[in-house]
């Protein structure tokens, strides 16, 4: 582009010449020519500065790139494992670089746009942009984190710094608005005008970002402080094509209001701050707040009472020969149901031997529709899977073995060992391992998870496929520590057990008499900071009747 320009300004004067050939006979036609190459000049200046800052910004972004892709590559999981690195990666990946090709593009550099254009099909897609953005604010909302401490990357056992800058916060305020959440579209879009006030050098107006705000705090009901905000949209752009009207429409409606005697005449005299709070709405999740008090250490229901009752011991699964020299550390996480957890399963060659082989097989984590009974992904379990089988390794024939030794249980009956990932924000919210069968009445157990046990009563059998009966048991296998969050916790009963690599816990899913056990219900809190792997092993009920008998009642 640069020497196509050069050469039609070029061309463009050799044919001014020569159709008027004759200027040399006259002075006076000759001074026109001055002035006119005056201006070639001058176009030629604007052109020569457009191209210095062209490149300039090409520079820049080269030298930043570089800068990041360093640090990056010289520790990839950790550097993903804080979340605003991952979230601004996906970014970079599905927005800035196309920004770049669109500066590129302007130059005849053919070979960086074409290899540009076949590494494209491999970037991330603007779904995947606003996926990590969600995830940021599901990591805001779980940690009770503010935009400010997220934008500065204030965030407990990061290991690399990052930040987000006012057109970050700026598209995330606008992720959340596309998909009609308001109160993050707030949160975000205050703190992007927040570093705006404070200096930060950006390409996004004020006004841009008083438009999505005075318009959400809207949505949020929060009429005074809507006609505050866009009074200072129309005094920063009196000419914008929707302030004027919002601003007629939220002032008519104002003293409709004032006039029905639903709000204060006197209220809007101390105009509101945009530093204002609004509570978060409620969700389909109704142990929510539980949940997620959990997941941040909090509410967890250990008293002195159950402490005493939990114990540590070396575990020979009933004499095993591979165990009586080298029993198994196990330690009670939980009294009631019992709650396990074993020491030193995986060696540190096991755990990465386990994930170089999951890696080529991980694809996004599915979920059994309730009512239909088919495996579809879910916002609600954010993560990657696979699955291996004993012909993958010798490793995996090594821990299952291990596994099994351990429990007392056939794994003959059991499901292949899925190997789980989480990324940024990777979480599951609270679910059961087993599958929920018709209501019995006559079932003891308390109300709360009565009405739990009724939610859920139509679900189709979900393993009827496998002839194998339910899902007995479960044996999560930590894979990697993790620096903050990740916790599992189980809101029922108030208990919340923290990623420790090489270690596993392990739970009944049924009582003895084969009926759920539905304080079970546990979640995977979202991943804070870092990388959490691991591998889960489900028992079914079939090949265990003599290992583990049934009970003389219902529900032992």
């Amino acid at each position: 582009m640069r020497y196509l320009t050069s050469s039609f300004i070029l061309m463009s004067v050799f044919c001014w010449f020569k159709t008027k050939a004759e200027f040399f006979t006259s002075i006076g036609q000759m001074t026109d020519l001055i002035f006119t190459e005056k201006d070639l000049v001058n176009s030629l200046k604007e052109y020569i500065k457009a191209e210095e800052s062209k490149m300039s910004k090409i520079k820049r972004w080269a030298e930043k790139l570089e800068a990041l892709t360093s640090t990056s590559t010289s520790d990839p999981e950790g550097y993903l494992g804080h979340p605003v690195n991952a979230y601004k990666l996906v970014k970079r990946m599905n927005t800035d670089w196309q920004e770049l090709e669109r500066i590129v593009l302007q130059d005849p550099a053919d070979g960086f746009i074409n290899n540009l254009t076949v590494q494209k099909q491999y970037f991330p897609s603007e779904e995947d942009e606003a996926g990590a953005a969600k995830a940021l604010m599901r990591l805001q909302d779980t940690y009770k984190l503010d935009p400010d401490s997220i934008s500065k990357g204030k965030l407990p056992g990061v290991k690399h710094s990052a930040f987000l800058t006012a057109e970050d916060c700026f598209d995330m305020g606008k992720i959340a608005y596309n998909d009609g959440d308001y109160y993050h579209t707030v949160l975000w879009m205050q703190q992007a005008l927040k570093q705006i006030d404070e200096g930060e050098d950006t390409d996004i107006s004020k006004s841009e970002v008083l438009d999505y705000l005075s318009y959400s705090v809207f949505q949020l009901g929060d009429l005074f402080r809507a006609i505050e905000l866009t009074r200072r949209l129309i005094a920063l752009d009196p000419t914008h094509e929707r302030a004027g009207g919002n601003l007629h429409y939220f002032e008519a409606l104002l003293e409709k209001e004032q006039h029905e005697g639903k709000v204060n005449k006197t209220a809007f005299e101390e105009p509101k701050t945009v530093s204002g709070i609004y509570e978060r709405p409620p969700d389909y999740l109704p142990e929510r707040e539980v949940y997620e008090a959990l997941c941040r250490g909090e509410g967890v229901k250990m008293t002195n009472r159950r402490q005493k009752r939990l114990h540590c011991r070396y575990q020979d699964g009933n004499r095993n020969p591979r165990l009586l020299l080298a029993p198994i550390k196990e330690e009670d996480e939980w009294d009631s149901p019992h709650i396990v957890r074993h020491y030193d399963v995986l060696s540190h060659e096991e755990i990465e031997t386990i994930k170089e082989l999951a890696k080529p097989k991980l694809a996004r984590a599915t979920v059994r529709d309730p009512k239909t009974g088919v495996l579809t992904v879910a916002h609600y379990r954010v993560s990657k899977s696979a699955w291996l089988e004993e012909e993958d390794s010798a490793v995996i024939v090594r821990v299952n073995q291990r596994i099994e030794d351990i429990t007392g249980l056939t794994a003959k009956t059991a499901e292949l060992l899925q190997i789980a990932n989480y990324g940024v924000g990777g979480q599951y919210e609270p679910h059961f391992d087993f599958s929920r069968r018709p209501f019995d009445s006559n079932l003891r157990t308390d109300g709360n998870r009565v009405a739990t046990y009724l939610a859920y009563k139509n679900e189709p059998d979900a393993f009827k496929r496998l002839g194998t009966g339910n899902r007995l048991a479960t044996y999560l296998n930590y894979m990697s520590d993790v620096p903050a969050g990740g916790a599992t916790v189980f809101p029922d009963f108030g208990a919340a057990i923290w990623p420790k690599k090489g270690t596993a816990v392990f739970w009944y899913n049924l009582f003895k008499s084969g009926e759920g056990d539905y304080r079970t219900r546990h979640a995977a809190c979202p991943v804070l900071v870092g990388s959490k792997w691991v591998a889960n092993k489900w028992f079914h009920e079939r090949g265990q009747e003599f290992i583990r008998p049934c009970g003389l009642t219902e529900v032992d």
